[in-house]
């Protein structure tokens, strides 16, 4: 009997804490990006990720948010008018947004990967030494004006780029500062 009470309660546990997350779903990365701009500036802590394979509709983003705070979410984004296509609270593992970032170590050089975005960065001087991905017509400016600089000269890629390149490569570019501070 204590075997199965074990099991209940684990399994409640896991379900619980997977159905207190949420996902916003839009047609296009413009409207993700606004999401998210929005939900931050009103202090939510939310993520950007991936789409579970069932779920794409549009874009291949999602806004991942905290369901307790959903009322507030809807408030936010009707006001700004930027309803999403579905709001989808997430019941079940195969439901689970994937991340978007990869990291590969490579000695002295670190990988990220943001969606089909790749910043590579020498660790010791922080020097990005390469860009690459993507299939959008700002990448070889992105890696023009980013390639050869620390990553405390570049300027964020956000500033430079409209497309989901620029903005997969401005993620990974903040994963970057996140994992090798300094």
């Amino acid at each position: 009997m204590k075997f199965f009470k074990k099991i209940l309660s684990k399994n409640k546990k896991s379900k619980s804490s997977i159905s207190e997350k949420g996902m916003l779903l839009y047609p296009s990365t413009g409207e993700v990006i606004r999401a998210e701009t929005l939900l931050r500036e009103a202090g939510l802590d939310i993520a950007v990720k991936g789409p579970p394979p069932d779920l794409r509709q549009g874009c291949d983003m999602i806004v991942e948010f905290d369901l307790m705070h959903e009322l507030h979410v809807r408030q936010i984004l009707q006001t700004a008018g930027l309803n999403p296509l579905r709001i989808v609270p997430v019941h079940d593992h195969l439901l689970e947004p994937v991340s978007l970032f990869n990291v590969k170590d490579f000695g002295d050089y670190l990988m990220v990967r943001a969606a089909n975005m790749k910043i590579t960065i020498e660790k010791q001087s922080q020097r990005i030494v390469n860009i690459s991905g993507g299939g959008c017509p700002d990448v070889p400016y992105l890696a023009q004006m980013l390639v050869g600089k620390t990553m405390s000269q570049a300027p964020e890629p956000r500033v430079l780029g409209q497309t989901l390149c620029g903005y997969a490569l401005q993620l990974a570019f903040q994963e970057v500062k996140r994992l090798c501070p300094g």
